[in-house]
């Protein structure tokens, strides 16, 4: 059965794929990703989010995978944030995981994104015409198990993110199927053609996670996604903010950055009832190391 826990595990979503640094209030140097880390860690956040910039000039708003910039971008927020967790990013469009994986090996993070399932990944503007092209965000299980061999090899525990209903079910048939034993859950909830940020869909996807698993939900939105957040702390689960999925704190005001969300995320936590984990606490939560 999906876990509950008295403490609350925070997860900051420090920056995001693409999002422009010249538009909205995202770090993408090391020194950037450094000193927003260490605001959210400061203000609760034990594990780290990241994905990884290009840092080329005026190139901040596109990723690499580079290990030497991701390593550099690693360490600075592990010196920033003592113990802190890490848990990189490994999206990628198309069959060609080599970029992501060679990452993995470089750093050996404790955490890792899995996208477990593929979507079609549609929004529209208010005139009716995409955002962008439609895309299919491709992750068909042959893709899946070549993630989860190399997390088995670097002793990384992998984030199964579930954008659908059918790609939670499809985790647990991934347990029965020996690929994973013991998956950590994060229910992506808002991207347009995904799973509605509706809190009473919440308490559904929790009975449908029917295998031993923790589990957190990426809430993507603005300010209409903090009653999710809300409901997440009620039944449990570990909580995640950051410039990634928002860019507006409860009230509506826009964000500062990624310390005031976290703030702000820990604060339901304890009108909750739920105190924050420690790094130490998350690690013994989320079974890190075993």
């Amino acid at each position: 059965m999906a876990q509950t826990n008295d403490k609350a595990v925070i997860t900051c979503a420090l920056t995001g794929v693409l999002t422009n640094p010249q538009q909205h209030p995202v770090p993408v140097t090391p020194e950037e990703m450094a000193s927003s880390a260490r605001d959210a860690f400061n203000a609760g956040a034990s594990v780290m989010h990241v994905h990884y910039r290009d840092q080329s000039p005026s190139m901040g708003h596109l990723p690499t995978w580079d290990p030497a910039i991701c390593a550099e971008i690693t360490d600075g927020i592990r010196d920033a944030c003592p113990g802190v967790v890490i848990n990189q990013s490994t999206g990628t469009v198309g069959p060609d995981i080599s970029g992501a994986v060679g990452v993995l090996r470089h750093i050996r993070p404790e955490m890792a994104a899995c996208n477990a399932g593929s979507l079609n990944y549609l929004k529209t503007r208010r005139s009716g015409d995409w955002a962008w092209p439609p895309m299919v965000f491709d992750n068909p299980v042959d893709k899946v198990e070549q993630f989860l061999e190399v997390m088995k090899e670097t002793g990384t525990l992998p984030e199964f993110e579930c954008f659908d209903v059918g790609i939670v079910r499809s985790v647990g048939l991934f347990v029965e199927n020996g690929m994973t034993e013991r998956p950590d859950i994060n229910f992506v909830m808002g991207v347009a053609s995904g799973m509605p940020a509706d809190p009473a869909l919440l308490d559904l996807l929790v009975g449908y996670a029917s295998f031993d698993c923790t589990w957190q939900v990426t809430a993507i939105g603005r300010e209409d996604v903090w009653p999710l957040h809300r409901r997440a702390a009620e039944l449990g689960g570990n909580l995640r903010s950051g410039v990634e999925d928002t860019f507006y704190l409860p009230d509506g005001e826009r964000t500062s950055g990624n310390g005031a969300l976290i703030e702000s995320i820990a604060t339901v936590a304890r009108e909750a009832g739920r105190e924050i984990a420690s790094p130490d606490e998350a690690r013994q939560i989320l079974h890190l190391g075993s």
